[in-house]
This record gives structure tokens, C-alpha cells and sequence, in this order.
């Protein structure tokens, strides 16, 4: 191997490994799979959020949200760029695709729900500090089933 041949093979080495890592550094990610969907209609919409303020029923106060495809009964939510804090995610299925959850007599949805750590509400929604964990910042897959 030539010396011209031998540094283009470790320069293309070197800027990949670069490249990769200020990447994974630059756009750590919080996966959402969620699973237990009842049927294939509509979409689910998640929301990532890093305070109390608005969780899990004000949207428009959340750090991110995301509308998201359903396919055989499971649906994956991404949400980057996510620094390193804590945070708590809420989902639900719009099965109607209003953008908005349908819910019945003294608040309970009609649609299918789930917030982090699955945590469940007593006389109402579930509460920031019983869904809300830490993140590292290095990238993470939460596993949710959606409950109707």
C-alpha cells in the first residue's frame, strides 16, 4: 500500500469516527415505542416534557411533541435533540385524528393513553413526579403499552 493510499484510508477512518460521534453527541435521541395499540386508525401524539407545567394535558407547554404513524398496532415516536435532564413523556391514540383526546364523563379519555414509568392517575391524570426519570443524554428506548 502506498503512503498516499495508506493516509487517505485513515483520514476517511478518522473523519467517520469523528463524524459519528459528534453526532451521537450533537442529537442524542429519546425513542417512544408504544405498543397495545387497539386498531390502526389515526395516529399517536406524544409530548416530552421537562417540568410539571402543563403535563400531560397541555401540549402546547411541552418541550417537544410529535405526531406519530400507528402500523400493526405499535407506533415509535422519536424525540432530538434531548440533553441530558430529567423529563416525562405523554402519549395517546387520536383515533379520530382531531388532534385533540376525546374524553367522557368526569375527564376519563376515550382514547388510549400512557405517560413514562407508566404511572397511573388516582381521581385524575397521572402526576409529573410519578412518570418524570432522568436521562443521560446518551440515547434511550422507552417501551409503553397504551392503555384504553
Amino acid at each position: 500500500m502506498t503512503a498516499r493510499r495508506l493516509f487517505a484510508t485513515v483520514f476517511v477512518s478518522l473523519v467517520s469516527v469523528v463524524t459519528a460521534t459528534a453526532w451521537a453527541e450533537a442529537a442524542p435521541t429519546i425513542i417512544v415505542e408504544l405498543s397495545n395499540l387497539r386498531n390502526d386508525t389515526g395516529r399517536v401524539g406524544c409530548t416530552l416534557y421537562n417540568n410539571e407545567k402543563g403535563f400531560p394535558g397541555e401540549p402546547k407547554l411541552a418541550l417537544q411533541e410529535q405526531w406519530c404513524k400507528i402500523d400493526k398496532l405499535a407506533s415509535t415516536c422519536t424525540f432530538a435533540p434531548v440533553p441530558a435532564a430529567t423529563y416525562a413523556v405523554a402519549c395517546f391514540h387520536d383515533e379520530d385524528g382531531d388532534g385533540a383526546l376525546k374524553t367522557g364523563m368526569f375527564g376519563i379519555p376515550k382514547e388510549g393513553t400512557v405517560v413514562s414509568n407508566e404511572a397511573k392517575g388516582f381521581m385524575g391524570a397521572p402526576k409529573y413526579k410519578d412518570s418524570k426519570w432522568d436521562y443521560d443524554g446518551r440515547g434511550t428506548v422507552l417501551h409503553l403499552h397504551m392503555a384504553y
